[in-house]
This record gives C-alpha cells, structure tokens and sequence, in this order.
C-alpha cells in the first residue's frame, strides 16, 4: 500500500506562562492508503492532538504533514477548510447527531457535505441500521446513534476516517459492535481508519499500532492478522 498521510518531525508547542510545553515532540509517522491506524496512549500522551493536527483541525508548531505529498501546513485557513470538507471524515465521542431528524435523514447529511455522494442506504446497511432508518435519535440506544455519526461520516466518502475515542463513552458489547461497524466500512469501501484509543484491547483490530507518550511515539508495529472487534479483550 502507497502512503497517503506523512509526518516529518512535527512538534506542537504550548506556552502557558512562558513556559513551553510540547504537546507533540519530533513525531513522524507514515500513513498508508486503505489501512486502519490505531494510535494508543494514555490521557495527556498528545494523541487527540496528534489526530488534531493530522486533521489541521488544529496547526502545528513546526515540521510538515503531507497529503499525498503536499504539505498541507501551507495550506491558508480557507483551504484547509475546503480540504476537510472534501477529504475527511470524523467521529466523535459525543455523536452530534441532529435530533429532529431520523437516520436516514441525518446520514443523508453527511452525503450532502461531500463531492463524491455515497449511496446512503448502502451505508446504512454497512452499519447494520437499516431496520432503524426511519427512527428518530430519541428511539436509538447508545452504541446505535454512534453508528448513525459513523454512517453519517462515511456518507461524504472521506478518504480518512478519524475517530476520537469512539468507544470512549459505551459499554464493552456496544463498543465492540460499532468498532465492527468500523473494520466493516474499512473493508468495504477502503476508507483508511485512525482511531485514537486509552484501550490496548482495540489495538488488535488496526493493521498498524502507534503508541504515545509524552508527546512521542514510544512504540510502533503492525499486526499481521487483525482479530474480530467482536473477539478483542476489552479495558
């Protein structure tokens, strides 16, 4: 697989009292077309923010972070934006998800905010929500209205998922049927995953682990063989 996303020593500084304090450290990293990264660490390791400025939800201080060989930290703020719309995807712990609408409707959304419009009910499918279509958020447990922002995402047809803490706010079954939902979506459609996690159980479905400290990268590997999200050890 080609790589799609690269960093080179890229740092995110913050002063608080003039006091600098790294967020990000030195990291570089390669992404590769298709895979599923799964960047591991405990609170404060710096990998929401790493998934930050992946995103350009957030700017690095310094080094450069390519996308398909362009640096995108050049890019100007409005491109950055018309970048994201186009490209990528999020999942979030809190679904914000629109409550007057149904499933369908709220995923229809997401395919309204992409050039490339995905087939809706498809998608729905792929989620395994397409007996709750018409139901309202309201009528939808916990783990169902994560899948309904997962739908919704993937209705814009990003070329990067990222999803922040995911499972973070579900129970073990629940979280295991939307990280499901996720490999599913990653098989079927290619989108390359990042998924950032406190849960070492999750590590085992990503083809590609990266784990954090302290602003750094301690650890990388790949597995072989991803193992069922339904047959992961969980906590």
């Amino acid at each position: 697989m080609e790589n799609l996303i690269e960093l080179k020593d890229v740092t995110k500084v913050y002063k608080q009292g003039g006091i600098e304090q790294y967020a990000l450290n030195g990291v570089s990293l390669k992404i590769k077309k298709g895979e599923i990264i799964v960047i591991l660490g405990p609170s404060g390791s710096g990998k929401t923010t790493l998934l930050n400025v992946i995103s350009g939800l957030d700017h690095a201080s310094a080094g450069h972070i390519y996308y398909e060989g362009k640096d995108i930290r050049k890019y100007s703020d409005r491109k950055m934006t018309h970048f994201r719309k186009k490209n990528l995807g999020f999942i979030f712990q809190t679904y914000n998800l629109l409550e007057h609408l149904n499933v369908y409707e709220n995923v229809l959304v997401g395919s309204s905010l992409g050039g490339d419009k995905a087939a809706v009910d498809a998608i729905i499918d792929t989620v395994g929500l397409t007996k709750h279509r018409r139901k309202s958020m309201y009528q939808l447990s916990g783990g169902e209205q994560q899948r309904v922002s997962i739908a919704r995402a993937l209705a814009k047809n990003p070329k990067v998922m990222f999803g922040d803490e995911p499972t973070g706010a579900l129970d073990e079954k629940t979280g295991k049927v939307v990280l499901e939902s996720l490999v599913e979506a990653n098989e079927k459609f290619g989108t390359t995953m990042l998924i950032i996690t406190h849960n070492p159980g999750i590590a085992e479905i990503g083809d590609h682990v990266v784990v954090m400290n302290s602003g750094k990268i301690i650890n990388e590997y790949e597995n072989t063989t991803r193992t069922n999200p339904l047959d992961i050890p969980w906590g």
